[in-house]
């Protein structure tokens, strides 16, 4: 079950990053309230999760696949380009979770 609260807590968070720049500084009230919306969830979420997910495990997987998320939907959805450095970077933030949590003994309880 922390598990699921811990992808909720990365699709809310993403789901906030990506509506900041409609929101336009908060200026625009919909966008701005989605933004807040998503934050609270995603914090609370990630409150959940680190009940039995150790707290710097939860954080390095919720902050990994939100900079790819992130970066993956803006390329997608909005053009943004990414350079060969950025591809890179990425894969090896997702390899890192990957050697987390394939070998490391800090997520077994």
């Amino acid at each position: 079950m922390n598990w699921l609260f811990l992808a909720m807590a990365t699709i809310t968070e993403v789901v906030g990053t990506l509506s900041l720049k409609s929101s336009n500084g908060f200026t625009n009230f919909m966008p701005s309230i989605v933004v807040i919306i998503c934050y609270s969830l995603a914090l609370y979420s990630l409150s959940m999760a680190i009940r039995t997910i150790p707290v710097g495990v939860a954080y390095a997987i919720w902050c990994a696949l939100g900079i790819v998320l992130v970066a993956l939907i803006s390329w997608i959805k909005n053009g943004q380009r990414l350079d060969l450095p950025a591809i890179i970077g990425m894969i090896l933030i997702m390899l890192g979770i990957l050697v987390m949590n394939i070998f490391s003994k800090t997520l077994i309880h």
